[in-house]
C-alpha cells in the first residue's frame, strides 16, 4: 500500500514538474524577447518602429519601420484562413460524418502525409509550380507575393484544421444525432444544426492552430513572397514578420539593426498571444452563454 501511494506520489510530482517546465519555458522566452527587444524600441521610437512605412537597415542613414511587415503578416494570415479554414472544415465534416471507412482512411492517410512535409518543400513547389503559373495567368512580370504566399499557407495549414476539426466532430456523442434524425431532421441538417454546434470548441481551436501555423510560417513564405520590404499588395514582393527576422539575422551587425530585428520577434510573439486571448475569450463567452 505504501509502495502504491509513494510510486502515485512520485507521478504526480514528475507530471508537476514537466507543467514547470513548460511554463519555465514559456516565461523564459518572454523575459528573454522583453530584455532584447525593448532597447531598440526605446532608441526608435514606438511609433516610428510600429508605424513607420519604410524599412532599410542597411542604409547609410537606416530606417526601421516595421508596418509592411504587420500589414502583410495581417492580410497574409487573414487570406489564408478565408482559404483555408472553409476546406479544411468542409473536409472534416466529410471525413466525420459521410465518408465510407474505406476513403475514409485514404484521406485521413493523405492529410497526415500533407502535414509531415517540410516547410522546405512547400517553398519549394510553390516556387516551382504556384510562382510561374500565377505569373502566366494575371500576365505580370513576377509570380512572387503575397498571393503565392497566400495560397501555400492556405494548403499548410489544411492538416491542423482537418485533424483537430474531425477528432471534435467524431467526439460528439451519438445519442445527439440520433435524438435529432428521431425529430425528423435530415442527415445534413443533423450534422450541421447539431453535430457542428456541439463540436464548436474543437473547431474554434483548429482555427486557432490555423492561424498560429500561418502567422510563424517563415521558410516557405520566404520562398514565395518575394522577401521584399514592400507595402503589401497581391502581386508585389513581400515580407513578413517572421521572414524579415529570418533574412536578416544571419548578417546583421550587433547593435540597433540586431536589436530591431530582437523587436520584431517580441511584436509577433504578443500578436499571436492577442489573437490566441481574444478568440479564448469569445470561446468562454459562447459557453457561459449556452449555459
Amino acid at each position: 500500500m505504501k509502495a502504491k501511494r509513494f510510486m502515485e506520489n512520485a507521478i504526480h510530482g514528475w507530471f508537476l514538474l514537466m507543467g514547470l517546465v513548460t511554463v519555465g519555458c514559456v516565461l523564459l522566452i518572454s523575459v528573454y524577447l522583453i530584455i532584447s527587444g525593448i532597447p531598440a524600441i526605446r532608441e526608435i521610437g514606438l511609433v516610428k518602429f510600429l508605424f513607420g512605412p519604410v524599412w532599410d537597415s542597411n542604409a547609410a542613414i537606416p530606417k526601421f519601420g516595421i508596418l509592411p511587415f504587420i500589414l502583410t503578416s495581417v492580410y497574409g494570415t487573414a487570406g489564408a484562413i478565408l482559404l483555408g479554414v472553409p476546406v479544411g472544415f468542409m473536409t472534416a465534416v466529410f471525413l466525420a460524418k459521410m465518408a465510407p471507412p474505406g476513403l475514409k482512411s485514404a484521406v485521413s492517410s493523405a492529410v497526415s502525409l500533407l502535414a509531415g512535409i517540410p516547410s522546405v518543400v512547400y517553398g519549394l513547389v510553390g516556387m516551382l509550380v504556384l510562382v510561374p503559373g500565377i505569373r502566366r495567368i494575371f500576365h505580370i512580370p513576377d509570380g512572387s507575393g503575397l498571393l503565392a504566399a497566400i495560397i501555400v499557407l492556405a494548403i499548410m495549414i489544411l492538416p491542423s484544421i482537418i485533424n483537430v476539426a474531425m477528432t471534435a466532430l467524431e467526439a460528439v456523442p451519438k445519442e445527439y444525432e440520433d435524438a435529432s434524425l428521431a425529430l425528423g431532421a435530415t442527415a445534413t441538417e443533423t450534422w450541421f444544426r447539431v453535430s457542428v454546434p456541439a463540436a464548436r470548441s474543437g473547431i474554434a481551436a483548429a482555427v486557432v492552430l490555423g492561424v498560429g501555423r500561418a502567422i510563424g510560417e517563415a521558410m516557405a513564405v520566404m520562398m514565395v513572397s518575394g522577401n521584399r520590404p514592400n507595402m503589401p499588395s497581391l502581386f508585389e514582393s513581400v515580407r513578413f514578420l517572421t521572414t524579415a527576422v529570418a533574412s536578416e539575422m544571419g548578417y546583421a551587425a550587433a547593435g540597433l539593426q540586431r536589436q530591431a530585428l530582437f523587436s520584431i520577434a517580441l511584436v509577433l510573439f504578443l500578436f499571436i498571444m492577442l489573437i490566441n486571448a481574444t478568440l479564448n475569450f469569445f470561446l468562454k463567452r459562447n459557453k457561459e452563454g449556452d449555459k
